[in-house]
């Protein structure tokens, strides 16, 4: 069986932006190929090329943070990962904001209903991507975007699912169905 070039079977995915800052330098890059590792210690790991601007950045940092945006700022997340750092800051391309830390290890962009701020604890290379595993040092979220059991308020956060060629959705306000199909 041939594999098609593009993979889009296991989408959609929560989107991420991930931001990076080592010696002035910033930048931020979508990515939908990150997950949760462990609990403890808390680990969270990015899937990035090595083509990417901030491969380098976040090697040299030694950090980054990951940022979930909810499903409005789309448009923003699309043109992070249409453009290349090499070419354009994008941070001052679209005046975009950032939470005010001043001991941040990453930006903070202070439309994430969440970020998570991770110290690099490895990178393992697997085909044609690195997996960047981050120690997450600090979590940030947005008032009211969580509610009972630490659980995503879906009413209040709608969570931008990429879809794969550029496509953006988002989840219904309909209340989450348990998995024996109770409410």
């Amino acid at each position: 069986m041939s594999l098609p070039v593009k993979l889009y079977l296991h989408y959609p995915a929560v989107a991420a932006v991930v931001t990076v800052q080592h010696e002035g330098r910033t930048n931020a890059l979508a990515c939908v190929w990150h997950t949760a590792l462990s609990f403890d210690p808390p680990l969270y790991a990015v899937s990035i090329s090595p083509k990417r601007f901030s491969y380098d950045l976040i090697r040299q940092a030694g950090a980054f943070a990951v940022n979930f945006l909810p499903q409005e700022r789309a448009d923003l997340i699309a043109r992070f990962g249409r453009n290349s750092g090499h070419d354009l800051d994008k941070f001052a391309t679209w005046e975009v904001e950032t939470l005010p830390l001043e001991d941040a290890l990453a930006p903070i962009l202070a439309e994430a209903y969440a970020a998570y701020e991770c110290k690099l604890y490895a990178q393992h290379t697997y085909g044609d991507h690195d997996l960047f595993v981050g120690e997450i040092v600090r979590l940030h979220q947005a008032e009211g975007a969580f509610g009972e059991n630490r659980v995503l308020n879906i009413p209040q956060v709608k969570p931008a699912l990429y879809l794969g060629a550029n496509l953006y959705a988002t989840l219904s306000d309909e209340p989450p169905v348990f998995r024996d199909g109770q409410r």
